[in-house]
């Protein structure tokens, strides 16, 4: 039975009221804290900024079947989303194969891809992915394509026949967190999948080398504690996690999302780059002005040493991206507009 979200609670039923609806399609429910981030702060952003729409969403795994009854109850005013995070492309196809049947069914109603990086393989397969992403897509003509760094955005307006937008990882919409704690410690934040292309070496030099200020503790976002997120327990997670990087008198990671929990908390960050370039380019894209974060392709420990050096020494300042997201609010008023609502 298909679990639909409101307001983080759950229903089996849609809501029957004549509110316009925001439908979100692939919440996740695997335990990348990173994924769970962006799900959460799509949720804040359109019930803060659009509160006109109530915010539904869908779990991945009742994408399918949540199709069917959605497609039965959608009005025209109401738009329908794709969460945003992760890999548009041919890495993770069994979310794409779900981005393409929500792209490709809902063709007449606004059809927002929340912001995504893109990457599909040049081999046999990833071009095979690609022409029938490109197929999918392609139907419908009310879809918007976010793009969250500017490699990503290049390669959407190529790649794609739609409209392309240029906005910041959802993450970054969510405010900073003070927290009076005191930091203690290092904390080392690092992948263990196919994107993962810092040596092994360089990481057991970085762990020799703060352990000789700090204890080194060593994780990922992707929690081995709960073996299921859902809304309910999504926002409690997330505050946890940034909890733990508010202790942390350095973080070093190769997870883009690590870095934005950084820049949420004003904890010094040493981002690495990953298998296509995601981190690195949306670093550059929004968060190089931001002194307590810096990125790294170095293997050499004394520059890796001299970088998170001088991260020790900056302080945190005000920051303001806001506006940044100004063309996807852009897009949905009008929508608002055209529908009176």
């Amino acid at each position: 039975m298909v679990e639909f979200y409101i307001k983080n609670e759950v229903t089996h039923e849609l809501p029957s009221n004549d509110l316009p609806k925001f439908y979100s399609f692939g919440v996740p429910t695997y335990t990348n804290l990173g994924d769970q981030a962006v799900s959460l702060a799509q949720k804040k952003y359109i019930e803060r900024e659009f509160p006109e729409y109530q915010f539904i969403e869908i779990l991945e795994d009742d994408n399918d079947e949540g199709i069917e009854i959605v497609k039965k109850a959608i009005r025209p005013g109401d738009i329908v989303s794709f969460v945003g995070g992760g890999n548009m492309g041919s890495l993770y196809t069994d979310h794409e194969e779900a981005r393409r049947k929500v792209f490709s069914t809902f063709v007449d109603n606004l059809t927002i891809s929340f912001p995504q990086s893109m990457h599909f393989e040049d081999n046999e397969h990833g071009k095979a992915e690609e022409k029938l992403s490109q197929a999918a897509y392609a139907k419908n003509s009310h879809l918007f394509l976010i793009a969250r760094d500017a490699q990503s955005y290049h390669r959407m307006q190529t790649t794609f026949k739609n409209k392309v937008l240029f906005t910041p990882d959802m993450v970054l919409y969510m405010k900073p967190v003070k927290h009076e704690v005191e930091r203690s410690s290092a904390l080392i934040v690092l992948r263990h999948d196919s994107e993962k292309v810092v040596k092994q070496e360089t990481v057991d030099g970085i762990k020799n080398m703060l352990s000789d200020n700090y204890s080194v503790d060593e994780t990922d976002t992707v929690l081995d504690t709960v073996k299921r997120i859902t809304p309910i327990n999504r926002e409690k997670l997330f505050k946890q996690e940034l909890e733990l990087f508010a202790k942390q008198e350095i973080i070093v990671t190769d997870r883009w999302h690590a870095m934005v929990f950084s820049v949420l908390t004003g904890t010094p960050c040493l981002l690495f780059g990953n298998s296509y370039g995601k981190g690195k380019h949306a670093y550059f894209d929004w968060l190089e002005h931001i002194n307590w974060v810096s990125y790294t392709d170095e293997d050499d420990l004394e520059r890796i040493q001299q970088q998170v050096n001088e991260l020790m020494q900056v302080h945190t300042h005000e920051y303001d991206i806001k506006d940044d997201f100004n063309q996807l609010r852009h897009v949905i008023q009008l929508n608002s507009n055209k529908y009176g609502l």
